[in-house]
């Protein structure tokens, strides 16, 4: 069994030591054990440091490019060294790395496709009342739309199996955290949790400008995403307003009509024309989910083609290593 951590750095020169020094070489289970850093065109000695503490594998983007292309780039590269299993983690060691054994346990098992270490969020001291009860909903409303069941959705210590790793593409730009819990529990992968411990933080996060930013890109992104995998669902929800106004207000119409209670139908023309236009427009919005409903169906087909190209590649042991990623030891 072939394990491999990666961790996304971007100017973690000084914590990378420490994040490093932690990191088990033994695992029962596991033959082999390496590290892969990916660089994100960190302006400090990031690198250096990496070649300096005998990481294994380095991938290097030219200029940054964000988390959610930096977690991509090391599935990537992980896949194609023969990772069976890969452990995601941070470079400012904020997740203890002697509890990689325990995260990569239900996998070892075979009990889960994937596994995210829950922080268990409503304990760290150093998080503010406001940005627990933030993690806490976050996470509520990624459970409902991927349905799963983490605690911890924005947690970034996480592990997965070869074959989880090779379904999941990411499409947001923002980060991989809730995207690859989506994608997982839209395509019935297995997907666990275990309760981890943290370390105190070394530096500011570099992702949370502020908590209204953080609020807006997550939801956003969630929206976005639920859209993406559920479109029939969302356009119908999008359309049932319509539908009840269109429905309350010609049928209020017909009501009185049918009574014979109308005097005059002038005074009926507005709710006529505002229940006809509205019942309109559900249908239209109706009629955009099945479309996209059926784009969605030939995107699953195109998913698993890939998946299937994935396959005939990464297991070929011949490929070529992608041009970004070398070895450390090379200058």
């Amino acid at each position: 069994m072939h394990l491999i951590i990666q961790i996304p750095c971007y100017n973690e020169a000084d914590t990378l030591p420490q994040t490093i020094a932690n990191l088990p070489t033994r695992i029962p289970g596991v033959d082999r054990i390496e590290t892969l850093i990916i660089d994100d065109g960190s302006a400090d000695d990031t690198v250096a440091v990496a070649r300096r503490l005998g990481v294994d594998h380095i991938v290097r983007h030219p200029h940054n490019r964000g988390l959610a292309a930096v977690f991509q780039s090391g599935i990537n590269a992980c896949l194609k060294l023969g990772a069976d299993i890969i452990v995601n983690t941070d470079g400012d060691n904020q997740y203890p790395g002697d509890q990689i054994s325990q995260l990569i346990a239900p996998i070892l098992a075979g009990k889960a496709d994937m596994v995210i270490g829950d922080r268990q969020t409503h304990t760290i001291e150093h998080f503010s009342p406001l940005k627990r009860l933030l993690q806490q909903w976050g996470s509520w409303v990624v459970r409902v739309a991927s349905g799963t069941e983490v605690p911890d959705a924005t947690s970034g210590f996480r592990a997965l199996s070869r074959d989880a790793a090779m379904r999941l593409s990411i499409f947001t730009k923002y980060t991989y955290t809730l995207e690859t819990i989506i994608q997982a529990g839209k395509k019935g992968l297995i997907v666990t949790s275990v309760p981890i411990r943290v370390n105190p933080p070394l530096r500011e996060s570099r992702l949370i400008k502020s908590n209204w930013a953080y609020i807006k890109r997550n939801a956003a992104t969630i929206l976005r995403l639920y859209t993406f995998y559920e479109p029939l669902k969302t356009f119908s929800y999008l359309s049932l307003p319509f539908f009840l106004v269109g429905v309350i207000l010609l049928g209020r119409f017909f009501y009185f009509y049918l009574s014979g209670e109308i005097d005059t139908i002038g005074r009926f023309v507005q709710s006529v024309m505002i229940g006809g236009t509205s019942l309109t427009l559900g249908f239209l919005i109706f009629v955009l989910g099945v479309l996209a409903d059926l784009i969605a169906a030939n995107r699953q087909l195109t998913e698993e083609t890939l998946y299937r190209i994935k396959r005939l590649e990464l297991d070929n042991p011949d490929g070529d290593i992608p041009h970004l990623l070398t070895r450390a030891s090379e200058e």
